[in-house]
């Protein structure tokens, strides 16, 4: 925020950009805990303007558990239509159980100032698959999220289908220096 005077009169003039956060689930109500207790920053800094939780499961602790943090909760959508109607301008979509790091909030903002193109989290070092599963099994294309600007997520969706998980297939992005924690690495503690 910057904050200029005229002579008595404080004009202040706030420059502000914001993310929805979208978050596909399977009954993973413990996932989606740990990933919904690391936004919080970013909600207090003003960074995240909503979180959108797609619910593909039929038991009622996700959307306890969204409704507690304040979510946008969905059993079913159309892709298309949930990004064109998120709040912010940019979209970060992340899977139940990934937590981004300290330092995320002033990562994103930063991007988000000075970059118009998709972006990703870093893989935290203390996190690493082994060198056998790295060679042979493909990571998941939501394994270090996906930052894009609304515009974008909405073309891709109405291609994608409904699931936010092919947003980020296929996507040209910029790492961010930032750090994020896996969903696999909740699974395996």
């Amino acid at each position: 925020m910057w904050s200029f005077s005229l002579g008595k009169t404080p004009l202040i003039w706030v420059f502000s950009v914001m993310i929805s956060v979208l978050i596909e689930s399977r009954n993973q109500e413990a996932e989606l805990a740990h990933t919904l207790s690391a936004l919080v920053s970013g909600a207090v800094e003003g960074l995240v303007s909503d979180v959108i939780v797609l619910e593909h499961g039929a038991n009622e602790g996700v959307e306890r558990v969204a409704d507690a943090a304040g979510c946008r909760f969905l059993r079913s959508w159309n892709l298309p239509d949930v990004i064109a109607e998120a709040r912010g301008n940019w979209i970060l979509v992340l899977e139940p159980g990934a937590r981004p790091l300290s330092g995320w909030v002033e990562a994103v903002s930063e991007h988000i100032a000075l970059e118009e193109r998709a972006a990703r989290f870093s893989l935290s070092r203390r996190h690493r698959r082994s060198l056998w599963k790295r060679l042979f099994s493909r990571p998941c294309a939501l394994e270090v999220g996906v930052l894009m600007p609304k515009a974008m997520a909405v073309e891709k969706a109405s291609s994608a289908g409904d699931s936010p998980f092919l947003l980020a297939r296929r996507q040209v992005t910029r790492r961010l220096s930032c750090e994020i924690i896996p969903a696999w690495a909740m699974l395996r503690a």
